[in-house]
């Protein structure tokens, strides 16, 4: 596991001795960002990312231009690794990292709203997808801690398919690669 592009291409990732964790693989992470660039996403903008792991999507959006990244993860054997990964990658000014469920936290604010979310819990927290499951709750909680037009990317099983609309987050494209499905939602305006 590797960062793709930008400042640090080509830097390796620390992974933690254990299975718990389930990297995005190279390519299929290069292909996500690839669609992202469609929206703008995401150079100067402010991204969090929840159930982070080792931290590859948001070390990816920081080593493309993301201004800023907040990375939630709730294992401190995997926060370890994510904490010298950031270090290594040199990007703790523009990081921080905040050890809690992201299902109860979501994407915690600071000064600014989140332009970007990535949302990539377990395959098994994802297979009840309803309002009132712990993802659409998430989902619905989110609303509040993304700025206007803000976009969340959501990965899951292929099995899973979200609802097209959780409150204001309206799905604006879907992608598969291999077993994974990674479903892309926009804040509406109201």
């Amino acid at each position: 596991m590797r960062i793709i592009a930008g400042k640090k291409r080509g830097m390796k990732l620390l992974s933690p001795k254990t299975d718990v964790s389930r990297p995005i693989i190279d390519r299929v992470k290069e292909s996500l960002f690839s669609v992202l660039y469609k929206y703008d996403l995401p150079e100067g903008k402010i991204v969090a990312d929840l159930f982070c792991g080792v931290g590859s999507l948001g070390l990816e959006a920081l080593s493309r231009g993301a201004k800023f990244v907040t990375f939630v993860e709730k294992d401190p054997k995997i926060i370890a690794t994510l904490e010298t990964n950031i270090e290594k990658a040199g990007f703790v000014d523009e990081s921080k990292v905040t050890r809690s469920d992201a299902f109860k936290l979501g994407a915690p604010v600071n000064k600014q709203q989140y332009d970007l979310v990535f949302v990539d819990p377990p395959y098994a927290d994802t297979t009840q997808i309803d309002d009132s499951s712990p993802l659409g709750m998430l989902l619905a909680m989110l609303i509040n801690q993304l700025a206007p037009n803000g976009t969340v990317v959501v990965r899951t099983s292929k099995r899973t398919k979200l609802l097209d609309q959780y409150g204001q987050l309206q799905v604006i494209e879907r992608r598969q690669w291999g077993t994974m499905v990674v479903t892309i939602l926009q804040k509406a305006s109201k």
